[in-house]
């Protein structure tokens, strides 16, 4: 490494990777049915290339991050109004807020909107867009020893900073589809096909004892694979948006709240390990995952994203060692 590069350059690399690859998903969603119709039916019709193929690729790109970036807000919202609100008093509803802004002001971004659901998930979620940001914070989290607390909200108000939850949110619609297909695609492709004794026995049971599968187990798996034929051009720049932007924008902003102090660092290690290993990931809606301060993805969601199940003990250790930060 040079005198005085610190991998700031890698980092912007990584950066904007990951943010091509991530905007590039709605765009290849929305082309993978328009494109090959506007070859059909636009001028000169089947021409793969000619003008009414290109034509389906710019409204792929129009409609796609248009339609993506509309919805992302609009679904978060909408997720969040789902959730169970926090019995807070006036009192410390207004410490909250206060304490929200007071971080934000040292960061140097906008206080964001703060909305306190009841969960058993130690996390906090930071999403950006034209209606503008805001934190949504558990109240598990607010139990925190202060200074764990703190790092974490200090953490997500980074992430605002870096812009990463604008880009997050806007594409949100995009990989949150591309994801249910590739875990269904999954579940066909792993479908046990034959029954063990203990099915039989319950059929029973029941009065039900087929004499044969109505559908084959290779069908399933057949099916699963073309699933993936499919998704693969939506799905690898998702993974790789994953990796590269959500990953890497939890692990930078790690760099950035260590950075702000001793006792902010130990605070955030503190808060990522109580997070990562507290009962109630199950309580956290899967649809702020990637807007989070810590992934509560199980492992098959994990696995279908391409993202690392061992992110939050990577992070720890990062954060508990002077020279990788």
């Amino acid at each position: 490494m040079a005198p005085g590069d610190d991998g700031t350059r890698d980092r912007r690399g990584r950066r904007a990777v990951g943010a091509l690859a991530y905007l590039s998903v709605p765009v290849v969603l929305v082309a993978l049915p328009l494109v090959p119709l506007a070859a059909v039916l636009g001028p000169g019709g089947l021409g793969l290339f000619g003008p009414g193929a290109v034509g389906g690729l710019l409204a792929a790109v129009v409609v796609g991050l248009g339609g993506s970036a509309l919805g992302g807000p609009l679904l978060v919202d909408r997720r969040v109004a789902g959730l169970p609100e926090a019995d807070l008093d006036d009192r410390p509803a207004d410490f909250v807020a206060d304490r929200v802004s007071t971080l934000a002001d040292d960061v140097g971004v906008d206080a964001p909107r703060v909305t306190v659901v009841r969960a058993e998930a130690a996390n906090v979620a930071v999403a950006d867009g034209y209606r503008g940001s805001r934190l949504v914070v558990s109240t598990r989290l607010l139990s925190l020893p202060e200074a764990d607390r703190d790092a974490a909200l200090r953490h997500a108000l980074v992430r605002l900073r870096t812009r990463d939850p604008l880009l997050v949110t806007a594409v949100l619609p995009a990989v949150a589809v591309v994801e249910t297909v590739a875990l269904l695609a999954t579940l066909l492709v792993g479908r046990r096909g034959e029954r063990t004794a203990g099915d039989r026995r319950v059929n029973r049971i029941h009065g039900y004892e087929p004499d044969r599968e109505r559908v084959p187990a290779w069908a399933y798996t057949v099916a699963g694979v073309l699933c993936w034929a499919l998704l693969s051009p939506a799905w690898v720049p998702a993974a790789v948006g994953d990796r590269l932007t959500v990953a890497g924008g939890r692990r930078d902003a790690d760099a950035a709240v260590a950075r702000a102090g001793g006792g902010e660092r130990t605070g955030l290690g503190n808060a990522v390990a109580f997070a990562s290993d507290a009962a109630g990931a199950a309580d956290w809606p899967p649809l702020l995952d990637r807007l989070s301060f810590v992934s509560m993805a199980d492992g098959e969601t994990g696995r279908v994203r391409g993202t690392s199940r061992q992110e939050a003990r990577i992070r720890l250790a990062r954060l508990r060692s002077k020279r990788a930060l």
